[in-house]
């Protein structure tokens, strides 16, 4: 049996694709970009619209299990036409998958849905886990709740469903990461606000690791997707300097400004959230890299 990806060319979808080619996980895929599909023996493309509600049947056929990464980026100016986009993209897309499984036949017993850190509300002092019941009011929340609520939708038709969160992914292909770390090669790298911001953080590898572990172990619920140790922006950002041997001479950045260059979207840099990885370590997952040092030093 096959395992369908959708966001299978982004930062994560390519991670866990790359994994799966090594394990002999035989992979279909949905792009929205005919010129995106590619076929061989292990992998076989199959194009979609989620905006105009097309899609090929035939990706289903032989697939157990759907991981589900699709979904416009946030890192990206959050005008309102945008917002909508990042909300849709979601949604839709979850909607197009549902409602395709509902009038075929098919296998497919297991739903794995991408989700994010971001529904937990900002705070420097609480440990979130995955038995939290209070969610960010501000638009990433809102956002999170209407993708796990889509995701949910597919316990309707009998199937199984896992919703990870995921925090900051750490790689050197794209991401945070090279847009942090620019700023302190030019010797002008500074946290935001006052530094103590939590970031629970996961090296991308762990994440594509932690992805087949649900599928393997046919893993249902909520769980986090972060690293056992979250840390405050200013030790990631000391921490980067230190790797790349330059010093940080500038202070903090003052959350005004942020919101000044970033508009809306400055909390991605300013919101505090420091979450458990307690329920994975739990099943028995293993992080090859459960140190921001470690981390680290095998990206820079």
């Amino acid at each position: 049996m096959s395992y369908l990806i959708t966001g299978a060319t982004g930062l994560v979808g390519t991670a866990i694709v790359k994994l799966c080619k090594v394990q002999g996980i035989p992979i279909h895929y949905l792009t929205t970009n005919r010129d995106k599909i590619k076929n061989s023996e292990f992998c076989k493309g199959f194009y979609w619209n989620p905006v105009t509600g097309e899609i090929d049947d035939a990706a289903f056929e032989k697939v157990s299990t759907i991981i589900h990464l699709a979904g416009a980026t946030v890192a990206k100016r959050w005008t309102n036409v945008y917002k909508n986009e990042i909300i849709e993209s979601r949604v839709n897309s979850a909607k197009l998958l549902h409602d395709t499984l509902s009038r075929i036949e098919h296998q497919v017993t297991h739903f794995i849905s991408a989700s994010a850190i971001g529904i937990y509300p900002n705070s420097d002092t609480k440990l979130y886990t995955e038995e939290t019941q209070k969610f960010a009011k501000d638009f990433l929340g809102n956002v999170v709740t209407a993708w796990e609520q889509s995701a949910d939708h597919f316990e309707t038709l009998g199937i199984d469903v896992a919703k990870l969160r995921i925090g900051l992914v750490l790689s050197d292909s794209g991401g945070a990461l090279p847009q942090m770390i620019a700023p302190i090669k030019k010797y002008i790298g500074a946290a935001f606000g006052s530094g103590e911001q939590w970031q629970s953080w996961i090296h991308v590898n762990d994440l594509a690791e932690l992805f087949l572990f649900l599928a393997k172990n046919k893993l249902v619920g909520i769980y986090n997707g972060v690293a056992p140790n979250p840390v405050t922006q200013n030790k990631l950002i000391r921490t980067s300097a230190e790797l790349l041997k330059k010093p940080l001479i500038l202070p903090n950045i003052p959350k005004f400004m942020a919101r000044l260059l970033l508009g809306e979207m400055y909390v991605l840099l300013t919101s505090s959230q420091r979450v458990s990885a307690e329920k994975v370590l739990s099943q028995g997952f293993f992080y090859e890299y459960d140190s921001v040092e470690k981390a680290l030093k095998e990206l820079l």
